[in-house]
């Protein structure tokens, strides 16, 4: 490779670290997400009591409070809410009618939001982890107007019912108990607030008791048990608590759900009616539906599903009696459904959404009010699987007596996120990727194929290969219609230079590789890294039980090919393009011959295991005090363009270049340091550690290992001569230092890990960055030539920078100005700030909240590296960190460029017989 090239590519990469102007906003994409939302924290609310314009409410699984509008599905604000306590367990979400506020709970934390903007108005800490929270909507004459008061039920050691200012966020009064009784909920009517208790017998079974409490003041006024010794085996059996109503009840069933009992709060008599099946499936599920409004009529509906069906029976409560009766039953439907409550003053309607059709009907009869024919939800699912919805809620527009238009959020099966208005998908926010915890980039089935038709021709005798190709072609032929169908669209992408828009089909580029991302729920998800508004496939691949986890980790081993690996099974494989199972991978026969077996990291009782098909290699012991942090091997695809790094002078420094190279970090609590190895994961050898002293260890360490070069970034504590800063330290692996010199490699023929007297001479610098970097991660070319940029992300600004190499390179000289051979390497001088220039922000104006991992892959074209960032957002772009020097950029104008050619020949048409014209008669002239 020659100097100039190097020179060159180095300052074209200079030129182009921003993303071009017609390329932001057009080659890169982000999925602001809040997660799946929970159904009980979830509403349609007015943040503006004067206007009726709502928006959606909720407070995901992930933790996330956000509000989005219901024309697009754009979030209008969020806040990612953090707590100790895990956010799909335990958090609440309340709002009261016409107030401009909303009410969380998560963890031991109250907070009142602007309904209108996300702003914190109040919060308040309850000492305690938080078992419910409520508005309060009755007026105890003592109120001023403004925000309503919340109640709060807490637990632990000293559990609590605490009534919460709704303007300030004090607390107006507090009733604790001895902490035998376990808090479950709490429950207020228009004269009492209820806290319900669960009582623990000798014998194992659970009680209800119920304290009813003045709203005033908090002195208890009544207690009593409303279960039997016998009838609760656990509290999984309670259906539910309503809370705020006019007559709010707590419900609970048998453990066979074949008996529902039902109790209004502040009363002791107990209804009971008996569960009908309505096919030989046992009752799954259970969950009841009512208002949450004081001033809506006393109805509410049971929902009840099977494995294969649903139905539902409403019923309505006798406030002068204190009875319920059943008043009538929805019939029983194939497949799940979702029910909604909505209300319009003092009337409450029934939204009922199942995978054909939403209809709407009025708690006060079984008459339908409105039908709507659902053709579809506009999501992808994976082969054989039905999109089935799993919970909704709606907001009802009544004109006159009539249902004019039902809007329904629902959650499907496959974890979109859709809004239906009279049954009809409006938008669609694909909130199952918000739990993504693995992925990965894939060639597309279509291509593997080609690529390995082509490879059979080239390995083939030429008869058999002439044969193959023949036979290739008369296959195309096939797809003739469709490519004459679609040649005009691709003349004109050809003319506007949008051809690499394209799909999937036409990716000459490699653009539109398939990205799979493995969610924590079990499912596995493609997206077209070109086009990601669609989703290609959603897929359920692990059947997942109640609270159990799983850990993924999904790769493409093969072109076409996507494997999951996890602790259930070897490995499964899907097809890339479909997501068709192909087949799971067995265990490693021995006897079949031999097999390349790689080594396995794991960290075991503090220490660094290394084994080979479950043989010990070696094992790596920390220093005394010392904990594991972190280790990351260098990428299985990490192509190398040159054994040497070329100098201004023509020279060559050569790298240490060795596939087994992995950065080990480690930490000690007690002294507050932290010390980096670079290890050989062969023989286990320790080629490079430094020791940083006064690190922050409750800041993230992050770090990377790429090519022959290494990054780690970490806090430093401040000290008596240091304020408290973040460092990125750069090193980089060679042979030796002198310059055409491969010390003591140059008399070795071979190579082997195992060597000894081969450890490389690392020149390693500091820099003081801007801010903490959470996670790190490196571009990647198809043949490594272009110039490699390093990714950081930046949690505290919610964005993605792109490091260039060049700009860390510890080779930058130190305390003076570069020569001209290192100014020709682009090497300027070195300073121990480093600030981040705003061209480097991949994200632009948005803000990438929460990113875990960063994926990187090598499109067709040399100069382009594709990147995906996974978290609870999700983000993706194409950089060129040496200058798309193998492809035109968009503004070169091929038409005008087409026009031109044009006119030169009709011009060179024109004047050709002139000027063979003025040929002949300056012949006749000299005649």
């Amino acid at each position: 490779m020659r100097v100039p090239w190097i020179a060159a590519t180095f300052f074209l990469a200079r030129s182009a670290l921003a993303v071009f102007a017609d390329e932001a906003w057009n080659v890169d994409y982000h999925y602001a997400l809040l997660g799946l939302p929970k159904q009980s924290t979830s509403f349609f609310h007015q943040p503006n009591p004067s206007s009726r314009a709502s928006l959606i409410y909720t407070l995901s699984e992930e933790g996330v409070l956000g509000a989005v509008n219901p024309r697009d599905g754009s979030v209008v604000w969020r806040q990612l809410l953090l707590s100790e306590a895990l956010a799909y367990n335990v958090s609440f979400l309340r709002a009261g009618e016409g107030q401009d506020t909303v009410i969380s709970g998560i963890g031991s934390q109250v907070a009142a939001w602007s309904a209108a903007d996300g702003r914190q108005a109040w919060i308040l800490d309850t000492a305690g982890p938080l078992q419910d929270v409520e508005i309060l909507e009755l007026s105890d004459g003592r109120e001023t107007a403004g925000a309503k008061d919340a109640i709060a039920l807490s637990g632990g050691e000293h559990p609590a019912v605490v009534r919460i200012d709704g303007t300030s966020g004090a607390i107006k009064w507090q009733y604790q108990w001895d902490g035998v009784d376990q808090p479950y909920q709490v429950s207020a009517s228009t004269t009492e607030v209820f806290a319900i208790l669960l009582h623990k017998t000798l014998l194992g079974y659970v009680k209800l008791k119920v304290v009813s409490l003045d709203p005033v003041t908090g002195r208890k006024t009544d207690e009593h048990v409303v279960s039997s010794e016998n009838e609760l085996a656990s509290a999984e059996t309670i259906v539910s608590v309503g809370a705020n109503s006019a007559s709010p009840i707590v419900a609970w069933t048998n453990s066979a759900h074949s008996v529902l009992k039902v109790n209004i709060l502040g009363t002791k008599e107990i209804s009971s009616f008996n569960i009908e099946a309505h096919d030989s499936h046992a009752v799954e599920r259970v969950e009841i539906h009512a208002p949450y409004h004081t001033n809506s009529l006393s109805h509410f509906l049971v929902h009840y599903e099977t494995a294969t069906s649903h139905w539902a029976d409403v019923f309505h409560i006798d406030l002068k009696n204190s009875k319920i009766e059943k008043a009538y039953s929805l019939p029983k439907m194939t497949g799940k459904g979702a029910f909604s409550t909505g209300t319009s003053d003092a009337n409450v309607f029934f939204t009922r959404v199942t995978r054909d059709q939403v209809m709407t009907v009025s708690s006060a009869s079984h008459g339908v009010l409105g039908r709507w024919a659902v053709a579809g939800f506009g999501v992808a699912a994976g082969p054989g699987e039905s999109v089935e919805p799993v919970h909704a809620v709606s907001e009802v527009s009544i004109k006159g007596t009539s249902v004019s238009a039902v809007r329904s959020a629902v959650l499907l099966s496959t974890g979109d996120w859709v809004l239906l208005r009279d049954g009809s998908p409006v938008w669609n926010r694909p909130e199952v990727l918000a739990s993504t915890v693995s992925a990965t980039f894939a060639i597309p089935a279509e291509v593997q194929e080609f690529v390995q038709q082509l490879e059979a021709e080239a390995h083939g005798n030429p008869i058999s290969a002439y044969i193959h190709r023949v036979t290739r072609h008369l296959q195309d032929l096939q797809k003739l219609p469709a490519i004459m169908a679609s040649l005009p669209q691709r003349i004109v992408q050809g003319f506007l230079g949008t051809s690499a828009d394209g799909g999937i089909a036409s990716d000459s580029f490699g653009f539109h590789q398939i990205i799979a991302c493995a969610t924590r729920d079990g499912r596995l998800v493609a997206l077209d890294a070109g086009n990601p508004d669609k989703v290609l496939w959603n897929q359920q691949v692990a059947d997942l039980q109640l609270g159990q986890t799983w850990q993924p980790s999904v790769s493409s081993p093969e072109g076409g090919i996507i494997e999951i690996n996890s602790k259930a099974s070897a490995g499964v494989r899907y097809n890339a393009s479909t997501g068709e199972q192909l087949f799971s991978i067995l265990p490693i026969d021995e006897t079949a011959g031999e097999v390349a077996l790689p080594v396995k990291y794991a960290i075991h009782k503090g220490e660094l295991d290394a084994t080979v098909d479950t043989k010990m290699a070696w094992h790596f012991t920390p220093m005394s005090g010392e904990r594991i942090v972190s280790l990351v091997p260098r990428p299985v695809n990490d192509p190398v363009a040159s054994i040497g790094k070329v100098l201004g002078d023509r020279r060559v420094l050569y790298k240490y270049l060795d596939p087994n190279l992995a950065l080990l970090v480690t930490a000690n609590d007690v002294t507050k340091a932290a010390t980096f190895y670079v290890l050989n994961t062969i023989s286990g050898a320790i080629l490079y550690s430094n020791v940083h002293s006064g690190v922050d260890l409750g800041s993230p360490i992050s770090s990377m290992l790429s090519e022959n070069w290494f990054a780690y970034s970490f806090t430093a504590e401040a000290s008596a001569n240091s304020p408290k800063g973040h460092q990125l330290v750069a090193g980089e692996l060679f042979e030796s230092l002198v310059a055409n010199d491969r010390g003591p490699l140059s008399a070795s023929a071979n190579y082997s890990s195992m060597q000894t007297g081969t450890e490389p001479f690392t020149l390693a610098q500091t820099y003081q960055i801007p801010e903490p970097i959470s996670h790190m991660a490196v571009t990647r070319t198809r043949q490594g030539i272009t110039s490699r940029q390093l990714l950081a992300v930046l949690a505290d600004s919610s964005a993605i920078v792109g490091i260039p190499y060049g700009v860390i390179d510890p080779r930058r000289p130190v305390s003076r100005d570069p020569t001209k051979d290192e100014q020709m390497e682009g090497l300027v001088r070195y300073s121990p700030v480093l600030d981040f220039d705003p061209k480097w922000y991949l994200n632009h104006q948005r803000e990438i909240v929460g990113i875990k991992d960063v994926v990187t892959s090598p499109a067709l074209l040399e100069s382009t590296s594709l990147v995906f960032a996974y978290g609870l957002d999700v983000f993706g772009t194409r950089l060129s960190p040496s200058f798309s020097f193998d492809v035109l950029g968009k503004d070169f104008n091929k038409f005008q460029m087409l026009a031109t050619v044009a006119a030169l020949a009709v011009a060179t048409f024109v004047v050709a017989p002139l000027v063979a014209r003025k040929q002949v008669n300056a012949r006749w002239q000299f005649a």
